[in-house]
């Protein structure tokens, strides 16, 4: 029997050109589309796909990751494969933790997508080499975690703005914000703004 998928992504062509190259009625069949988290999940419940391959940005609404863990919650529970153009540490260890079965790019070629559909039907975990070994650095080396006011410090800090704007948009003292700043550095382990902000947006912590 082939197996049943539910295409989630919120371009309209990217799931018709899913469909065109996947759903060949022996080894894949699409049994659904959504364009948000929230849809897919309520399809999920519906159709009770075996793999639901998803996107993991989906505009308004929930994303990939958390749709995962709402997935993966369900009885049954499908298993999900994340499908994107991201390829972020944060990201992908963010996926694999909700509970994702694979993490794929979107340059893949289609008879991979349906390996990886065929490893996520049988329970499997499907990644690609150099994606699995940064899973596993990335389990062994876990990114620092930043509080939710170091988060807005440092996302501010890359707009470019400085520790005097930071305290105004933030209504705190200059002093307090210098205080973050030095939290922050010793957790990423940096002693200027730019090699900051280039760690947390390369890590996907901003």
């Amino acid at each position: 029997m082939s197996i049943t998928v539910l295409l989630v992504d919120d371009h309209p062509v990217v799931r018709s050109g899913l469909r065109a190259v996947l759903d060949t009625g022996e080894t894949v069949k699409i049994v659904g589309e959504a364009a948000t988290g929230e849809e897919a999940i309520v399809l999920a419940e519906h159709l009770r796909p075996d793999v639901v391959l998803c996107d993991l940005r989906l505009g308004e609404g929930i994303d990939g990751i958390a749709t995962t863990t709402v997935l993966r919650a369900l009885d049954p529970a499908p298993a999900v494969l994340i499908l994107t153009t991201f390829d972020r540490d944060a990201e992908i260890l963010g996926a694999i933790e909700a509970g994702a079965a694979g993490y794929l790019l979107k340059d893949v070629a289609p008879e991979v997508i349906v390996e990886a559909i065929e490893c996520a039907a049988k329970g499997d975990m499907f990644l690609a080499p150099d994606l699995a070994s940064r899973v596993i650095q990335g389990m062994r080396n876990p990114l620092p975690k930043l509080t939710d006011r170091e988060t807005e410090v440092l996302r501010l800090l890359a707009t470019g703005s400085t520790n005097k704007e930071i305290s105004r948009t933030l209504f705190v003292t200059e002093a307090t914000v210098k205080s973050h700043l030095a939290h922050i550095f010793t957790k990423l382990g940096v002693d200027t703004r730019a090699r900051a902000i280039h760690i947390a947006q390369d890590t996907g912590l901003i």
